[in-house]
């Protein structure tokens, strides 16, 4: 049986379907794989920031559209660049064992950083956070692969990365500090790996089952069922980060402000992703204010 994945081109995401490859090959040794290399919208433009480019979405849809036009059987994301909801018709099938959802800093320690220092990052929830407990710290925008990004590292007090993405390329900047989620919690999604298949592909779902780590799906799913209430993605400052413990889910989110000023945070406990991700959601926008302060921004 031969099936084609869609990904991007970039060392970090063809790492990642190699990966994904090599899981789906120990559990079915006779299966044959191609790798369908598509371009995304955020790899043509890496000069205009993300928000510019149209946030949520920029890093997927055409590999979604290679799924749905035939190209290919498969799509392997990062979650973290997945908007709240499938395209029509795509439907997310499994999610191998994530990786560390943490965020690093790259080229100084938080506790060491300067007054006023200049934190290079594309990520506006990154922005916005850290200018939360540090108001004085100076930000500029920062695109590009892995590698760009690490070459640029020399030109500012610090830039901020995805730890899974320097573990995952065996990459070791001379100075790193790994943000504890109190200090900086991670995108939704963010270490994990989203399989997406046509929503009528029963024998592909049944194959990803076989790699599907229960764990990581219940937690990526209760932090998306959180975006999905907000219904938004990474054009607006929010974080989410879910750990498993046994049968319950432990849900971390955050609305903020872009300035970093207001800021709403809660965690709730839970069994069942999707009203666990909904319950949370709820107390930010309702109980907290974090509608209005969405309306705000």
């Amino acid at each position: 049986m031969k099936i084609r994945a869609a990904t991007r081109g970039s060392p970090l995401a063809l790492w990642q379907t190699n990966k994904v490859i090599s899981l789906l090959s120990a559990a079915f040794p006779e299966l044959e794989i191609e790798i369908v290399i598509v371009e995304t919208a955020g790899d043509k433009d890496r000069e205009t920031s993300l928000s510019e480019l149209g946030g949520q979405g920029v890093f997927v849809k055409e590999v979604q559209l290679a799924v749905l036009e035939g190209k290919a059987d498969f799509a392997i994301h990062s979650a973290k660049d997945l908007p709240a909801t499938s395209l029509d018709g795509l439907e997310l099938i499994a999610f191998p064992e994530r990786a560390d959802p943490r965020d690093v800093l790259v080229g100084n320690r938080w506790e060491d950083l300067p007054h006023e220092a200049c934190i290079a990052t594309g990520s506006i929830r990154r922005k916005a956070h850290l200018l939360h407990l540090r108001p004085d710290l100076c930000f500029e925008d920062l695109r590009g692969n892995i590698e760009t990004r690490l070459k640029k590292a020399e030109h500012y007090d610090a830039i901020v990365m995805a730890k899974a993405a320097l573990d995952r390329l065996g990459l070791t900047p001379e100075v790193v500090d790994v943000l504890n989620p109190s200090t900086l919690l991670p995108q939704v999604g963010q270490g994990a790996l989203a399989i997406e298949s046509r929503s009528q592909d029963e024998e592909l779902k049944s194959l990803f089952s076989e790699i599907n780590h229960k764990d990581t799906h219940r937690a990526v799913s209760a932090e998306r069922a959180f975006l999905y209430e907000l219904g938004t993605g990474c054009d607006l400052p929010i974080a989410a980060n879910a750990v498993v413990s046994e049968d319950e889910i432990s849900l971390t989110a955050v609305v903020s402000s872009m300035d970093g000023k207001s800021f709403l945070k809660t965690t709730e406990t839970g069994q069942e992703s999707l009203s666990l991700g909904k319950s949370v959601a709820q107390t930010l926008l309702d109980t907290q204010g974090g509608r209005e302060l969405l309306k705000k921004q």
